[in-house]
């Protein structure tokens, strides 16, 4: 008779079982999500009716910044509006769940560990975000057959919003400061295509001080020419608004960023630059050096770029007289010239 479990004589190894169910249950494979978003269920009225009783004012916050920036990550969606992680994942899930929104983790490749869950606005989202806008999914722009997980762009994406994600973050946790306007590359292309097409238009504030500024988010793809290229469509859109505002440009090395900068000699704009891989400080801290700098120019706080350029009045100009402003005047004279008579 054999000793062995099996019963049989032959040489075969003896399997060991778990102790526990529990020790079982860790050999179970952990559910992936998958690199790009599943497909969603249709969507029907007694559904929307459902999910808007469900929905909080932060949900809609969120959703409406998914819409807004097409794609956010579970960290940065925890800068912006929760404090630690486990509330943020429990919270998305529901919201998909719920089919607001709709997830993917995209590939990170070998040797680079697990990408983290990027979040998009789902069908449901975008349909309660309409109702409570009073308007339609169509007229609200949204499109669930763009997918921003196969685009090209999406590591640039992410990195923009990872800036203004750490400014929100900084903005939460610090008396007297404020990120009043975030402008997505869409938002600012419907007001500027034509003549320049920033990553972002953002309005910081900050102990009384606030500075607008146009954003230009580097992944180190393009080449050195063609980022300082950009400089004539900025000079443009200047001309053309009368408005001289603060360029920023986020670079991946402080190599880029010297060698950059040797080409940024040759213009008047304000223009400002900082590393966004070194330095461990937000992008509200004192990482920005103004360009032209000074001799002995120590890196400024985003919020106090203003006297980063004292050559230069930033915001909106004197717009000279017209030749019409001229005719306008000589008319109103002549009005009142008429009327004074009968005074």
């Amino acid at each position: 008779m054999s000793d062995k479990p099996c019963g049989c004589s032959c040489t075969c190894q003896q399997t060991t079982q778990p102790a526990t169910h529990k020790a079982a249950a860790r050999k179970l494979p952990r559910f992936t999500i998958q690199p790009i978003p599943a497909a969603q269920p249709r969507l029907d009225h007694t559904a929307l009716t459902a999910l808007a009783a469900r929905l909080t004012e932060r949900d809609y916050q969120i959703l409406d910044h998914l819409h807004r920036h097409r794609v956010l990550t579970t960290h940065q969606l925890q800068r912006m509006f929760f404090t630690i992680a486990q509330a943020t994942r429990a919270r998305m899930t529901i919201l998909f769940q719920l089919n607001a929104v709709t997830r993917f983790r995209p590939w990170a490749g070998y040797g680079a560990g697990s990408a983290p869950i990027h979040w998009a606005l789902g069908k449901a989202g975008a349909a309660a975000l309409a109702a409570r806008h009073g308007t339609t999914v169509k007229e609200l722009g949204y499109n669930p057959d763009i997918p921003i997980a196969v685009s090209s762009r999406l590591t640039h994406q992410i990195g923009v919003n990872d800036f203004f994600s750490h400014l929100h973050h900084h903005a939460r946790h610090t008396p007297h400061t404020a990120l009043r306007t975030w402008w997505s590359e869409k938002q600012c292309a419907t007001q500027w295509s034509d003549l320049a097409r920033p990553d972002a238009y953002g309005t910081w504030h900050e102990n009384g001080h606030q500075i607008d500024f146009f954003l230009e988010h580097d992944t180190g793809t393009e080449t050195l020419k063609r980022v300082a290229d950009k400089l004539h469509d900025y000079r443009n859109l200047a001309d053309a608004t009368h408005i001289t505002t603060p360029l920023l440009f986020w670079l991946p090395s402080p190599a880029r960023e010297t060698n950059l900068r040797k080409l940024l000699t040759g213009t008047d704009l304000p223009i400002a630059t900082a590393v966004h891989t070194t330095h461990r400080e937000s992008p509200a801290g004192p990482i920005w050096l103004p360009a032209p700098a000074q001799p002995g120019q120590t890196r400024m706080r985003l919020a106090d770029l203003q006297a980063g350029w004292p050559h230069l009045t930033l915001g909106r100009n004197a717009e000279p007289p017209t030749a019409a402003d001229d005719h306008d005047d000589e008319f109103l004279d002549r009005i009142f010239a008429e009327e004074e008579p009968g005074r």
